[in-house]
């Protein structure tokens, strides 16, 4: 399990990647994994969602 400084950094760095896409790949992948059994990665995977929603932020209306 990844801890909270790999997460965020991981985050950041799909962010910087995939742009606005990175939340729809996060979510893929937490999906993927839970799906497979891996509970671990999925859970890893979760928590890198909940960055990413933390370092985009609200949306605008």
């Amino acid at each position: 399990m990844m801890n909270a400084v790999e997460v965020h950094d991981h985050a950041r760095k799909l962010y910087v990647a995939h742009g606005g896409k990175a939340l729809a790949e996060a979510t893929e992948m937490a999906r993927r994994y839970a799906r497979n059994g891996d509970k671990g990665l999925a859970e890893d995977w979760r928590r890198i969602q909940a960055a990413l929603k933390e370092l985009i932020g609200p949306s605008v209306s």
